[in-house]
Parts: C-alpha cells; sequence; structure tokens
C-alpha cells in the first residue's frame, strides 16, 4: 500500500488509535459532529459526544462499523467534547481510556470497560484521580507494564498545568524556555488509576538540549503516540500549528527522547493526529485529513499509508496530501 487509502464515508472520523488484538486491526476514532459553534483555537467547534468501533480484517479490505460503544450521556460525570480514544488489553479485559470535559468544562480521563475488544464499554463513575488533559495513549510495554502518554495544548488545556498542578491563567513558557512536555505515567495492575504521579517525557534536540518552546516546528502539541521498534522505542506527536507529525527515540518508556525528524509533513486541516502499528509484518500510519469535507477542520476523515523504516531506523518521511 503506497497510497493513503480513506477508511470511513458514511461519518467523519479523527484522532484514530489502532491495535491488532485477535489477529485483527481495531480502529478507535474520535467522531466528527458540527457544534454550529465558529471555530477557535479551544476547540469548540468539535461536537464530539461518542465513540464508535471499526476493524479490518485485512489492511485492504472492508471496514466494519462495529456501532457507537460509549455515549458522553453514558458518563455519569461527564459535560461535553469527548476526545481522542486509545484502547489497551490486560487479561481478557478491554480498557477505553478517553478524554472528555467535567460539568465545569475541565478534561479529565476517563475509563470504560468491555469484555470484547468490539464493546459496548461500561465507564466507572469518576475519571481517573490525577488525571488531566487530552490525548491518552496507552502503551504496552511486553512485560506487565502499561503506560499512558496525554497531554495537548491550547484547546487540550496543558498550558494550564505545572508539576501536575493547576495554575491559574496558565499560559505556554516563553519562546526561549523549555517547551511543555507531554506527559508519561505507569498504570496501576487493575489498570483504572496511575501508579504514581505523571512525569515530563522529555525531548532533547541533537545537541542534547531540551526543545525550547518557540520551536514550533519540532516541540510537542498533542497527539502521543508510543511503538517500539527494533530495539528503540518511538515517542510519535504532533506539533500542532505547525502541522506535522514528528517523532523522537529512546531506550526506555521514560526517555528523554532524542529528536529525529517528520513522519507526515502538514495535510489538509489545522490538526495532524495518528498512530502506527504493525500487521502481517508491515508498519502502518492511521492518521486522518480534511479533504473529503471541502478542507473544513472541524469534519475530518481517516485513513491509513505504508511507513516505511530505513536501514538505520529512522523513519521515511509521508508527504501529505493536500488537495
Amino acid at each position: 500500500m503506497k497510497n493513503p487509502r480513506y477508511l470511513v464515508d458514511h461519518m467523519h472520523t479523527a484522532d484514530p488509535a489502532v491495535h491488532v488484538f485477535n489477529g485483527k486491526i481495531y480502529i478507535y476514532p474520535s467522531h466528527d459532529i458540527e457544534s454550529g459553534i465558529p471555530e477557535n483555537d479551544n476547540g469548540d467547534h468539535f461536537d464530539m459526544r461518542d465513540y464508535h468501533v471499526f476493524s479490518m480484517d485485512d489492511i485492504d479490505g472492508p471496514v466494519t462499523d462495529h456501532g457507537k460503544v460509549l455515549d458522553v450521556k453514558d458518563v455519569p460525570w461527564a459535560g461535553r467534547q469527548m476526545w481522542d480514544t486509545d484502547v489497551a488489553c490486560k487479561n481478557g479485559k478491554y480498557y477505553m481510556y478517553f478524554p472528555v470535559k467535567d460539568k465545569n468544562d475541565i478534561f479529565h480521563i476517563g475509563v470504560a470497560v468491555s469484555d470484547t475488544p468490539e464493546g459496548p464499554f461500561i465507564p466507572k463513575s469518576h475519571p481517573m484521580l490525577g488525571s488531566y488533559s487530552i490525548d491518552p495513549c496507552v502503551f504496552d510495554n511486553g512485560n506487565g507494564d502499561y503506560y499512558m502518554y496525554f497531554g495537548g495544548l491550547w484547546g487540550g488545556q496543558l498550558q494550564r498545568y505545572r508539576d501536575n498542578k493547576a495554575k491559574e491563567c496558565g499560559a505556554e513558557p516563553a519562546d526561549e524556555e523549555p517547551a511543555l512536555c507531554a506527559k508519561v505515567v505507569k498504570l496501576a495492575d487493575d489498570m483504572l488509576e496511575f501508579a504514581e504521579e505523571p512525569k515530563d517525557l522529555v525531548i532533547l534536540d541533537e545537541n542534547g538540549e531540551r526543545l525550547k518552546a518557540g520551536d514550533h516546528d519540532r516541540r510537542f502539541f498533542e497527539a502521543s503516540w508510543m511503538h517500539y521498534y527494533n530495539g528503540k522505542y518511538y515517542f510519535s506527536y504532533s506539533t500542532g500549528d505547525t502541522h506535522l507529525l514528528c517523532y523522537a527515540t529512546g531506550d526506555n518508556p521514560y526517555g528523554p527522547f532524542t529528536y529525529q525528524g517528520v513522519i507526515l509533513t502538514p495535510v489538509v486541516g489545522w490538526t495532524t493526529h495518528h498512530s502506527i502499528v504493525e500487521f502481517k509484518g508491515k508498519w502502518y500510519l492511521y492518521h486522518h485529513d480534511c479533504v473529503p469535507s471541502n478542507g473544513k477542520t472541524w469534519l475530518r476523515s481517516l485513513k491509513v499509508v505504508e511507513l516505511e523504516y530505513n536501514e538505520d531506523g529512522s523513519i521515511k518521511t509521508i508527504e501529505g496530501i493536500h488537495n
């Protein structure tokens, strides 16, 4: 598969979290619905109130919609806006992690549980203690340890926090100060809470220095994803306002990570969000753009394209499609 393929045409979907469970590809995206609110930097134009699950038996085969598996009305503490989600499997149970604003319009991360990857998912009565911001990605380290990566600037509210504590009138650092970091935290054995305080996931430049807040082409903005390839941990993410998917590599799940390059150049639409998965010996990049909706950033569509590595482990840059 050298050319991107659109996957879902009967609804608008974005932010795909993709995993292989039971030999099948499962896609857990967010669901774009027009809110009628003018577009703004807080994302109020996204009326995202439920999740569907999709599956594929083969990368070129049909996509099955398993229907709505979780609705904001099912979550007792939720107010609005269910953004990017992820799902992890442990001991035969499937755990869906989802950011949603509470009734005070503050993002927290909730958990819902299912016996099958297709759902439906039953939410817990409260958010994860100590959780905040958006874009949870859960990484199975293969040794019984699971790690969550999360955070997003602007509408994702990450700039409101320092040292895991909310700050009044929180803002991004000055351009010459260290950039705000994604967060990494080990999950408890029951997969329902954090096992520790979240830590900064530090990204370094080629000189071993922390990326600066003004380095918009390389610093973290949102859309954490972690995968493991050939002895290295690959942390990939979106730069947000410069519309790039970038990656950094490290030797353990906590980092630090060293910036390596661009995975995907800008596509149509403001946001870029993705996942990377291996299936039947090949690697694939799932992401979204706004081509089918004529460039409206609040109506996105999922697509998949093959991802390739160079011999040194670097990822070959994929050129985004602009029309």
